[in-house]
């Protein structure tokens, strides 16, 4: 695909916010090309506070440069347009590592670490891909890459871009040894025991500083979903929701906002309630209150147990990649019923309060 470097916003259309935070919004649409709309997603970087401004466009211009050293490499995504303020990548139809769960995939892990040698070749190291969120799954099995905002881009690659090229294949081996660890080499056993030094200056210095600005004064957490609310409340508020009367079975999943990670709970229940009523009843338990309660007819199951990996991209409005979980034709329909009157909207400004 042809980059623009001199495009006007006209020729985006928006369907959907999936992430602000600040320092951007992210939106999934559509790019008017010369043949036609591609699907495409729009980060905008220039309406965030002027605290977070100088930050914004650094991390807007790692991702700039990264996706021009990649090209149509089938690494990630491609950079189709940028301007004062945005940029425009097209959409990668895939799953996240952590929905994918390429659980035995050996074959994923294979090709992933191809992935990154195209990405070393080209003078790109990510810097971010602890995350699993960050590598995806396409529909024939293919790894990708995305989001690239720390990236780092070296013509040169001296001693400092290979060692961030280490740590991002250190990084794959970690998530290859919680899904295919009997297929860990030798080699790269050593090479997970043995991180390097500025990891290790990292981990016991920096991180700690990051996490301190991020979370107490910033209130956003780095991996959604990974804070307090989710290890300790979220499953106390469900097993408490369990007991109502009035209540068959609940589920309690995080969710992202621009100030932090948030808790959704899905309630089953034939009973006509109100959500007020249920929070009297955690308010009585001294529980913590989850911002959104939905009253649901039915929760999705398998073989009896809960779907809260459905639950999950409902609460994080990710409904388009429902449809790629493979689901049966009773599930679809419980799930469809629950997006219909889902209660985070973060497509409210595109499309107004009836938006689905």
């Amino acid at each position: 695909m042809k980059q623009d470097f001199d495009a006007s916003l006209d020729r985006f259309r928006p369907v959907a916010i999936l992430k602000s935070d600040h320092f951007s919004s992210v939106t999934r649409g559509f790019w008017r090309t010369q043949i036609g709309e591609v699907e495409a997603v729009l980060r905008k970087f220039d309406d965030v506070p002027w605290w977070t401004r100088p930050i914004a466009r650094f991390f807007a211009k790692n991702e700039m440069r990264a996706l021009e050293r990649l090209g149509d490499s089938a690494v990630g995504p491609v950079l189709l347009a940028r301007g004062d303020g945005f940029l425009v990548r097209s959409w990668i139809e895939a799953l996240p590592m952590h929905l994918a769960a390429p659980k035995g995939d050996v074959e994923f892990f294979r090709r992933a670490k191809k992935v990154l040698r195209t990405m070393r070749r080209a003078g790109v190291a990510h810097n971010d891909l602890a995350k699993q969120q960050n590598w995806l799954r396409d529909s024939q099995g293919n790894p990708r890459v995305t989001d690239f905002q720390l990236a780092a881009v070296s013509k040169k690659r001296g001693r400092a871009f290979r060692i961030a090229a280490r740590e991002d294949l250190r990084h794959l081996l970690k998530h290859k040894r919680n899904y295919c660890p009997e297929a860990l080499t030798a080699s790269e056993r050593r090479m997970l025991a043995e991180k390097s030094v500025p990891s290790r200056i990292w981990m016991a210095t920096g991180k700690r500083a990051y996490n301190f600005v991020t979370r107490n004064i910033m209130g956003y957490m780095d991996r959604e979903g990974s804070g307090i609310d989710t290890v300790i409340d979220a499953p106390r508020i469900a097993v408490q929701l369990a007991k109502h009367a009035q209540i068959k079975e609940a589920a309690v999943v995080p969710y992202p906002t621009p100030r932090g990670a948030r808790l959704y709970a899905f309630v089953e229940s034939a009973a006509r309630l109100q959500a007020e009523e249920f929070r009297d009843y955690l308010r009585a338990a001294e529980l913590p209150m989850p911002t959104l309660i939905q009253i649901v007819e039915r929760l999705p199951r398998k073989n009896g147990r809960v779907r809260e990996d459905i639950l999950r991209l409902i609460a994080q409005n990710q409904v388009d990649l429902i449809d790629k979980l493979a689901l049966d034709g009773e599930t679809k329909r419980i799930a469809a019923e629950i997006i219909d009157r889902r209660l985070n909207r973060t497509d409210r400004r595109l499309h107004g309060p009836s938006a689905v």
